[in-house]
């Protein structure tokens, strides 16, 4: 059985693989004669000492490919099954990357829900007569980390059906529903490109995630440039020349320069060369949250037909209006397997806004702040010290974010248990199959042996999850490297997820290392 079978089939099942065992070596204690007894505890000797070899060769490895021994940090603790716990390095505090985002994610489901959901309300204070709603459009947004083109599409276009060709008042926006004192820390490792789509912040109107889809294709007529929303605010100067057919060049190959104007207008100027039958594409974010917003239901309601004569509005929309529509978006067990498969910075944080948001307290003005104190609190209720860990904005895109593998690993145990264990392991990519595991370890022989989350900074590499060793025993694994440079550390990373899986470091009770990480561990 594979790991991406039946969410509960995976977890009860391995649970019932480690009850199975159980109940068989009870039996067997019973008939052992001194021989055999003294054969399994020279057994339980070797190994152990074969666990303390398999951290050593981890170690001697890293410490080779890293050239820095304090680089590696990992913790790898068996779940359902024979295995002694691993720690190398496992209690210094390291940057995990957007493995932190499994921390986020997971508070989410306890704290929130499964069926946690976010709707965004469209209303009026006014009356329709006629194909005229005679008075303002009013939209009140409610933090969906997903309002995507397609529902806002799919929402506004209830406006047509019902015979509305025309909004006689101003659009007003209200993004009330989140508050952030000072907005979130800054991210400074940008890539010399401050619009790139990872850096999108989390926000109240965020829409669409915030992005224009930039496209140029080249035929027998030369290049035509579009984006997608076409917004009136964002204009092309389009400087792609065609050239005759041939390979169709990288992304890379091409320069995409903004240029901002006084009145929020940008003009994007975009130069290269492309083959005729081929595209270049790249998404950008260039407006602020509320305008582009505004931008894109403006942009929507006029390819429908419908005009808005007023002019756009910020402000907190009144209590008393009508509720003209409303769209839902999907639960949060889809928003995080969105965030965890395709590790969307903004959807991290995004949640981290709304754990806040629903745990707010009177005092409060901030609800990053609140978030991070509530997913405090809820890890200290479970009994993992938190002291000096570091969650800063819930994705792991921050040089501030601090935990420890063993941190990490218990975390993990605890996730193992929960009743929202499948629902947090199907959001996991898959060794050499989906997300961001997708090329990893492929051709090894562990293709589905594994959900993994994986973080990736410069200078920082790491893996967090659940990886099922040859003899059906699952791990949880943690594991981080943080060194100048990191660029060797995915190597390591998937040595160690290699080595787990056909080297385990297997016992019995006989040699369990102790809880507090001594024998065979690594410190």
């Amino acid at each position: 059985m594979r790991l991406q079978g039946s969410r509960v089939s995976a977890c009860s099942l391995w649970r019932f693989s480690k009850s199975s065992r159980l109940l068989i070596a009870a039996a067997t204690a019973f008939s052992l004669s001194a021989p055999a007894l003294a054969q399994s505890q020279e057994e339980a000797a070797r190994s152990f000492s074969s666990s303390g070899l398999w951290a050593s060769e981890i170690r001697d490895y890293a410490s080779e490919s890293l050239n820095n021994e304090q680089g590696l940090s990992v913790a790898a603790v068996p779940l359902n099954g024979p295995g002694i716990d691993q720690y190398v390095n496992a209690d210094q505090l390291m940057n995990p990357g957007s493995i932190m985002k499994l921390v986020t994610t997971y508070a989410a489901l306890e704290l929130l829900g499964p069926n946690h959901h976010w709707n965004t309300d469209f209303l009026t204070d006014g009356q329709m007569v006629g194909d005229t709603l005679e008075g303002n459009l009013y939209v009140r947004f409610g933090g969906d980390p997903k309002l995507t083109l397609e529902r806002l599409w799919g929402t506004l276009r209830e406006l047509k059906d019902m015979g509305i060709n025309r909004i006689s008042g101003d659009l007003v926006l209200d993004g009330s529903y989140f508050q952030v004192d000072g907005g979130f820390p800054h991210f400074e490792d940008n890539g010399n490109n401050p619009y790139a789509p990872f850096l999108v912040e989390p926000s109240a109107y965020l829409t669409n995630l915030n992005l224009l889809h930039f496209q140029v294709r080249a035929d027998e007529r030369g290049t035509q440039a579009w984006t997608t929303p076409n917004l009136g605010e964002v204009t092309i100067d389009n400087r792609v020349t065609a050239v005759p057919e041939g390979p169709c060049p990288s992304r890379r190959d091409f320069k995409w320069q903004p240029v901002f104007h006084d009145d929020q207008r940008v003009t994007v100027q975009v130069t290269g060369e492309l083959p005729q039958g081929c595209r270049t594409t790249t998404y950008m974010s260039l407006l602020p949250h509320d305008h582009y917003a505004a931008s894109t239901i403006r942009t929507v309601l006029s390819e429908m037909g419908i005009i808005v004569s007023g002019g756009d509005r910020f402000e907190q929309a009144p209590e008393d209006l009508r509720l003209v529509m409303r769209t839902t978006s999907p639960d949060l067990v889809t928003m995080v397997r969105d965030i965890n498969k395709w590790s969307s910075n903004v959807m991290a944080r995004q949640m981290l806004l709304a754990i806040g948001a629903e745990v707010r307290q009177d005092s409060d003005n901030d609800d990053r702040v609140a978030g991070i104190r509530a997913i405090y609190d809820w890890l200290e209720k479970k009994g993992v010290n938190t002291a000096g860990m570091v969650i800063d904005n819930g994705s792991g895109l921050t040089r501030h974010g601090r935990i420890t593998a063993r941190h990490g690993a218990r975390i993990l145990q605890h996730a193992w248990e929960s009743r929202y264990a499948s629902d947090l392991m199907a959001s996991l990519p898959i060794i050499a199959m989906d997300g961001t595991m997708a090329r990893r370890l492929r051709n090894t022989g562990m293709d589905g042996e594994g959900r993994i989350k994986t973080g990736t900074l410069a200078d920082v590499r790491s893996i967090a999850g659940f990886t099922r060793d040859d003899r059906n025993t699952t791990w949880a694994i943690v594991g981080m490297v943080n060194n100048n440079p990191a660029w060797n550390g995915q190597a390591v990373l998937d040595r160690v997820l290699y080595s787990l899986h056909f080297r385990p470091p297997v016992g019995t009770s006989l040699s369990q290392s102790p809880a507090d990480g001594s024998g065979p561990s690594i410190q």
